[in-house]
C-alpha cells in the first residue's frame, strides 16, 4: 500500500511517498477539513473588510498615527504573506503612512526567526519595505494590567505603544489550551517570560483537568489568554483556518472574542480526526505542519496505542531542527528551562524518530531521549518494522499529526 503524505511546509510544500505491506490492517486517519478547499486572495480580503462587531481596519486606523501588526511564528501554518498586504492596504485606506507601520513577530518562548524565516513569512517585499522585529521576552515589555488569576501581564513595548493594534494568527487544535489562536498570540506570543511561567505554571494548576486537547469551553487557559488579549487593548484580529496541506481556507476578522469563538465552533469539526485510531500496534504519526514541534506528533501516536503500549513512528523532516524553547527546551546536558522537561518517553512505547536533518538536540524535549530510535528515511523506518510485525498489525497513519485531535466523548 503506497501512502502520499505532506512535508516540508515552509520548503516547497511537497509531498513524500511510504510502503506498507499491503497485508496489513492500516487506517488513514485523516482530519475531517484536509480537503477543504483552499480560500483565493479576494475571499480573504472580503472576510477582512466584513469584520465581526468591529468597523474595518480602515475606519479603525481613521485619526491614528502608528500601527502595529503582530503575526505567529514558524511553528504556526498562517500565511502571513498573503493577509498582510491586504491588512496594510486598510491601514494606508485609513490614512496610517508606510514608516508607521511595523510587524512584531508573537514569538512566545520560542527561538527569534532570522530574515530568511522572515521572508517566508511575511514575504521579501515586506521585509524590505516595513521593520520586522521579534519579540524578547526578557526586555522592553511593559506592565497592562493583573488577570483575575493573578498573571501580571507585561506585553512588548512596540506592541503596547501602538496606537492601533492589529493580529494575525490561526485556530488549529492545541494540546494544552484546547485551540490555538485568540487571545494566544499576546500571551505567550509577546509576554515577558514572567507572565508567561505563571500563565504556565500557576494558573494551569488551578485546574489542570479542564485543559487538554480539543477542551473548549471552560478551559483555564484559555480563559486567561482571553482576558490577557483583553487587557492588551487589541483592536483587531484575524485568525484563519487550514486545510490538509497548510492552505487557508477560512478567515475569521474583527473582534478578537468574537472571531475565536466563531472560528472555534467550526474547528471543532474542521480538525477533528475521522477515523478515531484506537488500539492500535503500531502508529505512524507524521509531523507536517510542526514538524519542528514533532513532540506533539508522537503524544497524538501514544494515545492512539493498545493500552498505551507499541511503537509510534514520528515523522518529522524538519531542516531547521526542533524548535528553540525557552522553557520547555534543554539548555545543558541535565537542565533546561522553567518547564524542563515537558515529557518522557514511556517504558511502554517504542518510539521512532525518522528525520532526515537530523542533530544530537532533537529528542531534548523528552526526559530520556536515549531511548528513541531514530532513522533518516522510510527504507530503514520499514526495515525495524518488518522484524516487529506482520500480517494483520492493526495500523494507523495520521497526516498532519500536530494540528489534528480526538474529539472528546459527548
Amino acid at each position: 500500500m503506497r501512502i502520499c503524505l505532506p512535508e516540508l511546509l515552509w520548503y516547497g510544500n511537497t509531498t513524500m511517498e511510504i510502503d506498507l505491506p499491503d497485508d496489513w490492517k492500516v487506517a488513514i486517519c485523516a482530519m475531517n477539513g484536509a480537503d477543504a478547499v483552499p480560500l483565493t486572495i479576494a475571499q480573504m480580503e472580503a472576510a477582512i473588510n466584513s469584520p465581526l462587531d468591529s468597523p474595518r481596519i480602515s475606519d479603525l486606523a481613521k485619526g491614528k498615527k502608528r500601527a502595529v501588526i503582530l503575526f505567529d511564528d514558524m511553528t504556526r501554518p498562517t500565511r502571513t504573506f498573503e493577509l498582510a498586504p491586504l491588512v496594510i492596504k486598510e491601514l494606508k485606506a485609513g490614512g496610517i503612512a508606510d514608516e508607521n507601520i511595523t510587524f512584531v513577530c508573537a514569538l512566545g518562548t520560542h527561538g527569534e526567526l532570522t530574515a530568511n524565516e522572515f521572508r517566508k513569512k511575511v514575504g521579501p517585499e515586506l521585509l524590505e519595505k516595513y521593520r520586522v522585529f521579534n519579540h524578547n521576552i526578557y526586555e522592553n515589555c511593559v506592565e497592562i494590567g493583573t488577570t483575575n488569576r493573578g498573571t501580571k501581564i507585561m506585553i512588548n513595548r512596540e506592541f503596547a505603544e501602538a496606537d492601533l493594534k492589529i493580529a494575525i494568527g490561526c485556530v488549529t487544535a492545541h494540546a494544552q489550551v484546547g485551540f490555538s489562536g485568540g487571545g494566544k498570540i499576546i500571551l505567550p506570543g509577546v509576554s515577558h517570560v514572567d507572565s508567561i511561567t505563571h500563565y504556565h505554571l500557576e494558573v494551569e494548576a488551578l485546574d489542570r483537568e479542564s485543559t487538554g486537547m480539543g477542551k473548549y469551553p471552560n478551559n483555564i487557559l484559555q480563559m486567561e489568554i482571553e482576558e490577557a488579549g483583553q487587557l492588551s487593548g487589541l483592536d483587531f484580529a484575524i485568525n484563519i483556518m487550514i486545510n490538509g496541506r497548510g492552505y487557508t481556507t477560512h478567515v475569521f476578522a474583527g473582534d478578537m472574542k468574537k472571531v475565536f469563538h466563531e472560528a472555534v465552533k467550526l474547528a471543532e469539526d474542521h480538525y477533528a480526526t475521522n477515523p478515531v485510531p484506537r488500539n492500535k500496534d503500531l502508529v505512524i504519526s507524521n509531523a507536517f505542519v510542526k514538524a519542528n514541534e514533532m513532540v506533539i506528533a508522537a503524544g497524538l501516536g501514544i494515545i492512539s496505542l493498545k493500552n498505551l503500549t507499541g511503537t509510534v513512528v514520528v515523522i518529522a523532516n524538519s531542516p531547521e531542527g526542533q524548535v528553540v524553547h525557552k522553557l520547555l527546551g534543554r539548555w545543558g546536558t541535565e537542565y533546561g528551562g522553567r518547564q524542563y522537561p515537558i515529557t518522557t518517553v514511556p517504558p511502554s512505547v517504542n518510539l521512532i524518530i525518522m528525520a532526515q536533518h537530523l542533530d544530537r538536540t532533537f529528542g531534548d524535549w523528552f526526559s530520556d531521549p536515549e531511548v528513541i530510535t531514530w532513522t533518516k528515511n522510510w527504507d530503514q523506518t520499514m526495515e525495524l518494522l518488518r522484524k516487529n510485525f506482520g500480517a494483520g498489525t492493526e495500523t494507523a497513519v495520521i497526516p498532519n499529526a500536530t494540528m489534528q485531535y480526538f474529539k472528546q466523548p459527548g
